[in-house]
Order: C-alpha cells, then sequence, then structure tokens
C-alpha cells in the first residue's frame, strides 16, 4: 500500500532479474516485498491473508492454494480486480485475468487505437505495440502510443478506479466483458490500483503517480497552420497573409520536411527555404505576436552523423543503419546519456540560425523503411501480438528489437519507449535554449509521456466518422495524462468537402491543441479559401479565443491535479449512468458542454443533458433546465457548435483577438451561470504564459476564486478570493463587465459593488434572467464583492 489510494501488486522471478520500466522513466518508491509464510515451522500456508491499511479504501487478498489475488473496496465490498487460478510466468510470456462485473463495469482507457465508442466494447482486443501504421483511421489496430491503464466505472452509484500494468512490452490485452486478460510478451507484472472513488480522483492518484502533465505555453492554445507541401517561404508568407486578410486568428506557423535539405534534421533547404528567407519570416511573426514550429524526426543521415559509438542505437556489433526520408539513417539512442545531450545541442545549434518556438517530434515509434532480417530469438518471440491486426512481425516497419540502446537494453524491452525518450530529451533542449515553457508535440508516446509532451491524433483522413472517433482517442488521452490532444482539423489525408470542413472546424475550436493539417496531395483546406470554413473560424475562434482566460485555467488545474480539459459528461455526472455512453459530446472542464453537428446534412443535434441547468454561450438564454437527466433537440447551427454553459459555473472571459498576445491585453469579464439554488463557482488563474515553472515557488502567478451565493432575502452576492498574488499584471488588469444567467426577477434588480450601489446606466436586465453588469474596473488581484437585490 504506497498511499491510502493506491495499490502496487508486483509478481516477478524471485530468482533472475527481468527488464522493468527504469526509475527515471516512471520514478517511484522502493519496493517492499511482503512475504506470506507459515505461522509455525512445518505448517502449511495459510489458504488466504487479506492486507490493508485503516485509512486506505482498497484491501489486497493473497490466495495461495492455488495462487491468485483479488483487490477490494472496503467500503462496499466491491471487487475490483480478481484473478484466476491460469497466471502463466515464462520468459518472454506472461498471462493473467481477472473477472469483472459485466452488467455494472464500464471500462475507458487501453490505448493508443482508434476507437468506435470511447467505453470499450466488449469482446474486443486491444494490442499495444508502438506502430507507425500509416494512417490513423483504421479501426481498433494498435498506433502510435501504448498505455496499460483502464479506468473502470461501476453502476449504480458511479464509483470509479483506475489499474495500470506498468510494463514496457508488447502486449494483447482482451476484454471479454465479464473479464480482461493481459498476454505479454517480456517485463514482469506490475499492477497499481488507484482507489478514485470518483473519476477526477482516478486521473489524480494516476497522474500523480506517472508525473503531472507538462504546462503548456499561453501561445499554443490558440491555432496552428501546417500542410505538409508548402513548397518555399513564399508559401507561408502567403498563408499567414491570407489568414489576416481574412480576418482568422492565426497563433502559429508550422512546416513539415519540406523545409530540409534533403530531408534531414536540423538543416535548410538552400534554395526553399534558406536562411536568409526564413530568419527575416519568423523575425515578422515574432514581431506580430506569432510563433513559428518545426518536425523532427528522430534519425540523422549516415554521412551527417557523428562518429561517436554512444550516440546511436546498435545492431549485431555496429550502429544500427536504417532507412527513412533522407535514405541510410542511424538512430539516436536517447536512453544513452551521450545520445540525449547530442540531441540537444542540435537543437540549439539549430535555434542559433532559426529561433523556433516549438518543436514536432514525427516517426518516433520509431519508424524505419527497411526490412532487417533475424537476428536472434528476440526477433521471433513464441506468441505473436496481434501487431497491425494481422499478427504481422513486431519488426514490421521499425528498428528491429534485436537492436540495443545503452548499457544493452534490447529494443525488445524498450521499443515502446522511443518516443517518450525523445520527447524528454526535444523539451529538456528546449528549455535549456531558451529558459521559457518547452512546447513540444510528439506522435508516439508512453505511461507519463505528458510530463514532456503534447500529442496529436496522428494522420487521420478527411471523412466524417474519423471527426466522430476524434472525440473518443481526445478523452482517452485525458485518462492517460496528457491533456493537450487534438486531430488534424479536416483531415490529414483525403480530400474534404467544405461542409465536413465547417463542421470540423466548430469541433476542433475546442479541442486543447487546434491544428489544421494536410497531406500534400490534397486540394488545399486553409479556411480562408471557402467563405463557409471562413465563416466557422471567425464565429468558433472568435468563443474560443473569449475562453482563453478558462481554458489557460484547465491547464492550471491539468498541471497541478491531471484533471483532462476536455473530459467525458460522466467527470462531472458519475451517478448518472445515462452519461457512460455519451462519446459525441464532451465537457471542456465542468463549465462547458459541447455538441457539435457529427453528421452530413444535418439539421439538427440529438444532445444529452444531464440534471441542471445549462444557458447557451452565445445568447445567455436557459436553454434547458432537468432536474433529472434528458435528450434533447438542438437546431444545428450554421458555423458554430453547439455549446451550453452548465449552472453553477463562474467563466473567466476576455475579447477575441487575432493573436493570443492581443486577446491577453483586452479586460476581463465574468459569465455567471446561476444554478438552480442559486450558487456558482470558478476560478482564475494568471502569469506570463512562458515561464517554465507554473504555479511553482519559483515563478510569478495569480489565483482568484470566484463564488456566488444566494442570500436570505433572495438577493445574490458573488465574492473573489485572492488566494495567490505574485503576478504583478494583476493589479493592473480589470474585469469590466460581470454578466448574470439564470436570475429570477420581474425587474432590473440593483447591484452594488463593494457596497456601493451602481447606477442604472450601468445595468441592463432581460425578462429571461440575464443581468449585464457594465462600467466596472475591478482590479483581478485585489479582492470585491458584488450584491444584487432582486426587485419584486
Amino acid at each position: 500500500m504506497e498511499t491510502d489510494s493506491r495499490l502496487h501488486v508486483r509478481i516477478t522471478d524471485a530468482d533472475h532479474a527481468r527488464w522493468e520500466v527504469p526509475q527515471d522513466i516512471i520514478p517511484r518508491p522502493a519496493l517492499q516485498d511482503v512475504l506470506v509464510e507459515p505461522t509455525a515451522r512445518n505448517s502449511a500456508l495459510p489458504s488466504s491473508r487479506t492486507l490493508s491499511s485503516a485509512s486506505s479504501d482498497l484491501t489486497f487478498t493473497i490466495h495461495t492454494a492455488p495462487f491468485r489475488f483479488t483487490v477490494s473496496r472496503r467500503s462496499t465490498g466491491d471487487v475490483l480486480f480478481d484473478t484466476s487460478a491460469t497466471l502463466v510466468f515464462k520468459d518472454r510470456y506472461l498471462e493473467v485475468t481477472s473477472a469483472l462485473p459485466a452488467g455494472r463495469s464500464s471500462l475507458y482507457g487501453l490505448g493508443e487505437h482508434t476507437k468506435r465508442k470511447f467505453r470499450l466494447r466488449h469482446n474486443d482486443t486491444f494490442t499495444l505495440w508502438n506502430e507507425d501504421l500509416g494512417r490513423s483511421d483504421q479501426l481498433d489496430l494498435n498506433l502510435y502510443g501504448s498505455h496499460p491503464f483502464y479506468m473502470d466505472v461501476r453502476s449504480p452509484g458511479g464509483t470509479a478506479h483506475g489499474v495500470l500494468l506498468l510494463n514496457s512490452n508488447g502486449m494483447d490485452i482482451h476484454y471479454g466483458g465479464s473479464s480482461i486478460t493481459y498476454k505479454v510478451i517480456g517485463g514482469v507484472l506490475d499492477f497499481y490500483f488507484f482507489a478514485g472513488p470518483s473519476p477526477l480522483a482516478v486521473v489524480d492518484q494516476y497522474t500523480q503517480f506517472i508525473g503531472r502533465p507538462a504546462p503548456m505555453p499561453y501561445w499554443s492554445f490558440g491555432y496552428h497552420q501546417c500542410r505538409y507541401g508548402y513548397k518555399n517561404v513564399e508559401a507561408l508568407e502567403g498563408v499567414v497573409a491570407g489568414y489576416a486578410k481574412a480576418k482568422i486568428p492565426l497563433e502559429a506557423m508550422w512546416t513539415d520536411i519540406d523545409y530540409m535539405d534533403g530531408y534531414q534534421d536540423f538543416t535548410l533547404d538552400p534554395v526553399n527555404y534558406p536562411a536568409k528567407r526564413l530568419r527575416p519570416f519568423v523575425d515578422r511573426l515574432h514581431s506580430n505576436g506569432q510563433k513559428y514550429v518545426v518536425i523532427l524526426d528522430p534519425e540523422i543521415k549516415m554521412t551527417a552523423a557523428p562518429n561517436d559509438k554512444d550516440v546511436f542505437l546498435k545492431w549485431n556489433g555496429s550502429t544500427l543503419v536504417g532507412e527513412v526520408w533522407p535514405g541510410e539513417v542511424y538512430f539516436p539512442d536517447f536512453m544513452s546519456p551521450r545520445g540525449a545531450e547530442y540531441w540537444e545541442r542540435k537543437i540549439s545549434e539549430f535555434r542559433r540560425t532559426i529561433p523556433v518556438d516549438g518543436l514536432w517530434c514525427d516517426m518516433n515509434e520509431p519508424a524505419n523503411f527497411r526490412d532487417m532480417p533475424p537476428l536472434n530469438a528476440l526477433d521471433d518471440p513464441p506468441y505473436r501480438i496481434n501487431n497491425a491486426g494481422a499478427h504481422r512481425d513486431i519488426n514490421n516497419h521499425s528498428v528491429p528489437v534485436s537492436a540495443t540502446h545503452y548499457n544493452g537494453v534490447s529494443e525488445y524491452d524498450a521499443h515502446n519507449l522511443f518516443g517518450f525518450l525523445e520527447a524528454r530529451a526535444t523539451h529538456d533542449g528546449l528549455l535549456r535554449d531558451t529558459k521559457r515553457r518547452p512546447f513540444v508535440l510528439s506522435r508516439s508516446t508512453f505511461v507519463g509521456s505528458g510530463r514532456y509532451a503534447a500529442h496529436w491524433t496522428g494522420d487521420n483522413d478527411a471523412r466524417w466518422d474519423e471527426m466522430r472517433h476524434s472525440i473518443n482517442t481526445i478523452l482517452s488521452f485525458g485518462l492517460f495524462g496528457i491533456p493537450m490532444i487534438g486531430s488534424d482539423i479536416c483531415g490529414f489525408t483525403g480530400n474534404s468537402s467544405q461542409e465536413l470542413c465547417s463542421r470540423w472546424i466548430q469541433l476542433g475550436a475546442f479541442y486543447p491543441f487546434m491544428r489544421g493539417h494536410s497531406e500534400k496531395k490534397t486540394i488545399r483546406r486553409e479556411f480562408y479559401l471557402w467563405e463557409s470554413t471562413a465563416r466557422s473560424a471567425r464565429k468558433s475562434f472568435g468563443t474560443r479565443y473569449r475562453l482563453l482566460p478558462y481554458i489557460y485555467t484547465l491547464m492550471y488545474e491539468a498541471h497541478t491535479t491531471g484533471a483532462p480539459m476536455v473530459r467525458p459528461l460522466f467527470f462531472s455526472y458519475p451517478h448518472d449512468a445515462n452519461t457512460y455512453g455519451v462519446d459525441m459530446q464532451f465537457l471542456f472542464g465542468p463549465g462547458l458542454l459541447v455538441s457539435p453537428v457529427m453528421e452530413p446534412g444535418a439539421r439538427t443535434v440529438d444532445a444529452y443533458f444531464p440534471a441542471g441547468r445549462w444557458f447557451s454561450i452565445y445568447d445567455y438564454s436557459l436553454a434547458v433546465s432537468t432536474r433529472t437527466g434528458k435528450r434533447v433537440t438542438l437546431p444545428a447551427l450554421a458555423d458554430a457548435a453547439n455549446v451550453h454553459v452548465a449552472g453553477g459555473s463562474i467563466l473567466p472571459l476576455q475579447q477575441p483577438a487575432l493573436t493570443t498576445s492581443r486577446a491577453r491585453q483586452t479586460e476581463f469579464r465574468l459569465l455567471v451561470a446561476l444554478a438552480e439554488n442559486g450558487t456558482a463557482k470558478g476560478e482564475l488563474f494568471l502569469d506570463d504564459g512562458e515561464s517554465p515553472e507554473m504555479g511553482g515557488a519559483r515563478s510569478k502567478w495569480t489565483l482568484v476564486r470566484f463564488s456566488c451565493d444566494k442570500e436570505s432575502r433572495g438577493g445574490i452576492t458573488m465574492r473573489s478570493h485572492v488566494v495567490h498574488n505574485t503576478y504583478a499584471p494583476s493589479r493592473k488588469l480589470a474585469i469590466g463587465k460581470v454578466v448574470f444567467m439564470g436570475l429570477q426577477s420581474p425587474a432590473a434588480p440593483k447591484v452594488y459593488v463593494n457596497s456601493v450601489q451602481l447606477k442604472a446606466a450601468g445595468i441592463m436586465y432581460r425578462r429571461n434572467g440575464v443581468l449585464t453588469v457594465s462600467g466596472l474596473s475591478l482590479v483581478v488581484g485585489e479582492k470585491f464583492e458584488i450584491n444584487v437585490v432582486m426587485s419584486h
């Protein structure tokens, strides 16, 4: 029992050391073995023994004849994990099965795959082996990351717990509904159980163990534009000008491998992307408050590689030679200190020429275009996992698993860690060189990758079903501790229609990471090219940029508690079993319900609303009020997704602009959505948006909590509580307007600000219960109180 909420169960070979996930990947407490011994000499082992802590809700019972174990919840007696007697533990094959209550258990997680549904379906097998599959639109096949973690939400009541198998080897996990079976080709059975009992508590406990999500810079929450096929600097300049002319926000320009000389990392095409043209372009972006990001692939062309044997992967006694875009390449060994140092040094050297603001790690499963012959038994394990849905060789399209890393670690054991290790080295290189908060986007991930990188869903296709599936992947990565995630808006491959692209923009405006990216053989789809997509972008991105203070505060919450920014409905409404299967809507933080259009030609949206009051974010009207959850038919808005504010929420807002830096200079506003009982709460986090530490002892930051309560005579009192205030600009930033939704007053109420009555000119009241209080100048970093006295 490592903490009151975390139980660790490790099964290994007592006589022989075995591969385990290294401590520097997931730092964890020293092991404390518990021995089950006879009570007296020559007596038999007890048939079972239960271990627990009085302060924990988890209990562990070990059974000896036959060997198995169970994990239970003390408060309810519910059995959470119950292994069968058929445990298998061989050199390169481990198997264990646990029973599950099929009628009461809803499982989520186990990735990375493109799934039909967010809630795992019975009789599905999930293969975990990081693979460059070519396209991410193939359902239920193993993709770029490995996350052997699931959350189990039990009904009735909605209590939740989490289960992690901390193992980096390839595996198949079969979920049968009434059971879950792990078939693993190496390592140890290293289970961690997280008690919950709420979904938010589970991710809090999980990310406390694997590491909290990295804070993302403020600018990264703006809109990013990329395309594989921007031929030269002039093409980039034309795109930036197109967005500016159309008055569509553009935060960052990205460049795919087009910028490289012969597709080599840390080089520039001397004809199409010469430094003398690219550097002034990047300088102009910076002067306009915009950013520049480029791609890196984890390979170095042989002819450009340093003669250092400790920098690259080895195979058969020599440096491994593979083939990727540049031709014959070496693969950096990010496990090696010299390999990581080399990568970080190259980043610094490249930034002397082009001061990029972020880096994009692609092809880091790692991909390899060269088929390698088998070298030893590792290349042909006795159990073939269902790689790529066809039991493909695990060397398929990757480096051979017989390759070796630093200290002789085999790729067989460390394959799924490669993307994690590259993201860590890239993060550390940017941090060391810029002294600012890094932005790293990584395609390949593992448990704990969120400490260093954001993620995107990979090479998706321009199809309606792909847009729908993006929600499932984004929700899953919220569970995995990687909240900064998005999907390429309008699709990467294939040609998008105007209608699909417009609807995807409306959805993508509520991805945490918001980027458009397309393949060079597809039609151009920058959002200003079609009037319909331009309207959707202006409307939806306008809402997004208004919400930036709320979104950035969610980033702070994710960094400190692991809470997903985009989350399923059951995170806030676990008692409502009808929310367990909802995956075409989602919550953006606790305060916003997003119900996008997901079908072509749709005129309505079938949406589920949990119990409570729900207000339109566009006109502030009370759209739904229900004491129990219910389905509602909404109109399919032309240029925006349906977005509703949950009663009981207070959202901090600013005014939209074409860049986040300009939006940050506008006055603040508060949107107060009253619950039925007249209460509401929210918070605002502020810092400079780029300091390496977010909310820590070495950084300057401000946290203000807002609350609203109903007074005895029916009035409303809203208060601010300054929790922390060392960010100097918060003493100048002002809240200029507060909008209350859901008031019940027959006439315009009286408003008092810090006990001084406000003049009528600053008050506008509509009969639908919306009160707008304008002309304020409330300093964000100072305590204030607003009293609303109802008229009767």
